[in-house]
């Protein structure tokens, strides 16, 4: 008998989405920390459209949007003169924008909303190490009370750069060190700069670049998140420790002060202005790395731990978040004995491939600036707000598309508004229709040629239900103007048409949303046959 059904390593903020997640599929969890108190620091500050768009199904959306700014965009300065600004814009389509909130009050919100799942962090307990078998894990826990011994059936490593989880597997992970060290700081400064646009302003000697301020607006007046090239007196020595370990994070004992950071506005601000209100400030230190498998049976890496790389961009944290809610449901799901056999390998087909192109891009990005590989505004804006990933390749994928269809299995579940159903005021959103721990499956039709037809449509709902042990909820989406009589599905009416503008439907089309919002199959016409191949893939 295992203790625990998953032991979570690490409580930050992808331990804690792991957790929630795991939780609220009633996964029997435990998560433990070697920190005794929550570290209180803005390392990660940017949360992205997809993100709180998870945090939407998690529960915690309100409570972040309340404690966070809206990102608006950057202005971009060289040798004193304004050169560029960008605006954060997305179409229409996206329920959210950009935003900012430092990572201890993101990691506050979570550790409320565990709380409210009856799940404690346990503080002051590292693991040291683990032991793997084809039933389960054996993992060592310490702390101050000595050593404990704990039985899980799966075991996730949110341990970060250093993760123990990661070198007891035996993962390698490549990469290299940035020479530049930076140091970070939040503080206060009284210029009049508009709210919510970043500033990065840099000094260039014959077209390169020699020193650099990047600001980033947080919460409060006139507060930012900087970062800065680290003057001499704190500049170490070499980039890596002399353990040959990872040199990523924040460093120790080597705390800028308020000085150092006005001495840097000094030179780069572009308005004079003084720094006040330091909360806290470190040396950084950047690397960037990728696992060469993001788990080996029953033991998974998520986050740092996976990857590390240059902040540009804010990625990392968003990255890491949805690394564990892609790996939560799947886990749930083998908990309870109704995944597939190659559902957890899923993991690593499709997260891997994603953390290896934002390792590249932040990497580019932090030489290059970002979107310098691309004219295409709204691409790029999509791309950085993390609505573009695709799991192309993935074995648990249904069919391409056919037709004039505009998404694909494995692509993010576009958002549509002016949907309407009986017995509701007015029009709502597809998302709100998401159970986010369930499969749901959305039957479009634009006409219903009688009661033959329809009891089709509901057997085709009913085997598809079979196949994934009653684990879906299934939708009728009929066009303007379609009477689905007296259908014994849920009828949802496509009033605006952008359910069909955003999906390309034909006449009839069938589409499977997995649980983390993602399509695992898009298809022209309505297969019984076809759906419960592709089911199979993910259910026992």
């Amino acid at each position: 008998m295992a203790d625990t059904d998953v032991l979570i390593a690490g409580a930050g903020p992808i331990g804690l989405t792991a957790a929630i997640e795991l939780r609220r599929h009633g996964v029997r969890c435990r998560i433990v920390d070697p920190l005794l108190q929550p570290p209180q620091y803005a390392k990660a500050v940017g949360v992205q459209p997809r993100t709180l768009e998870i945090f939407e199904g998690m529960g915690v959306l309100r409570q972040v949007l309340d404690a966070a700014i809206q990102m608006r965009g950057q202005i971009v300065y060289v040798n004193g003169e304004r050169v560029s600004q960008l605006e954060l814009t997305l179409p229409d389509d996206i329920p959210f924008g950009f935003t900012a909130i430092p990572q201890y009050d993101t990691e506050r919100i979570l550790r409320d909303r565990l709380a409210t799942l009856d799940l404690p962090v346990e503080r002051g307990l590292r693991l040291t190490g683990f032991e793997q078998d084809a039933d389960g894990v054996r993992a060592t826990l310490a702390g101050d009370d000595g050593e404990q011994t704990v039985r899980a059936r799966y075991l996730i490593g949110c341990d970060g750069a250093h993760s123990i989880t990661r070198k007891t597997l035996g993962l390698t992970f490549e990469g290299a060190a940035f020479e530049e060290q930076y140091m970070l700081g939040d503080v206060e400064v009284d210029w009049d700069q508009p709210a919510g646009f970043g500033i990065r302003s840099m000094h260039q000697t014959d077209g390169a670049t020699d020193d650099v301020l990047v600001c980033i607006p947080l919460p409060g007046r006139g507060r930012y998140r900087m970062s800065m090239l680290v003057p001499d007196e704190l500049t170490a020595k070499s980039t890596t420790t002399d353990s040959g370990a990872v040199a990523h994070g924040f460093e120790a004992g080597r705390q800028p002060e308020l000085h150092h950071i006005q001495d840097v506005l000094d030179r780069l601000a572009p308005e004079p202005t003084r720094a006040t209100n330091l909360r806290w400030s470190s040396v950084f230190r950047i690397s960037h790395r990728i696992v060469d498998s993001y788990g080996a049976q029953r033991v998974f890496v998520a986050g740092d731990a996976a990857h590390i790389h240059p902040p540009t961009g804010a990625q990392g944290m968003n990255t890491g978040i949805q690394d564990a809610h892609n790996l939560a449901w799947k886990i749930a799901l083998a908990v309870d004995g109704h995944a597939s056999p190659d559902l957890l390998a899923s993991y690593d087909a499709e997260r891997r491939p994603v953390g290896e192109e934002v390792v590249g891009r932040t990497v580019r990005s932090a030489r290059e600036g970002i979107g310098a590989d691309s004219d295409d505004l709204t691409h790029i804006m999509k791309r950085e707000a993390q609505l573009l990933i695709d799991y192309a390749g993935s074995p648990i994928l249904g069919n391409a598309p056919t037709g004039r269809a505009l998404v694909a299995a494995g692509l993010r579940a576009p958002d549509a508004t002016g949907l309407t159903r009986p017995a509701v005021s007015g029009t709502f959103r597809l998302f709100s229709l998401l159970d986010r721990l369930r499969h749901t499956a959305i039957l479009y039709v634009d006409n219903i040629s009688g009661i033959d037809d329809l009891t089709q449509l509901e057997d085709v709902a009913t085997t598809a239900a079979d196949a994934a042990h009653d684990l879906l909820d299934t939708y009728l989406v009929v066009a303007p103007g379609v009477d689905p009589g007296q259908s014994l599905l849920p009828v949802i009416t496509d009033s605006d048409g952008l359910f069909a503008a955003a999906y390309g439907p034909g006449d009839r089309s069938l589409y499977v949303i997995r649980p983390d919002g993602y399509l695992g199959y898009a298809q022209h016409g309505i297969d019984a046959g076809a759906v419960v191949d592709h089911l199979k893939k993910t259910f026992s």
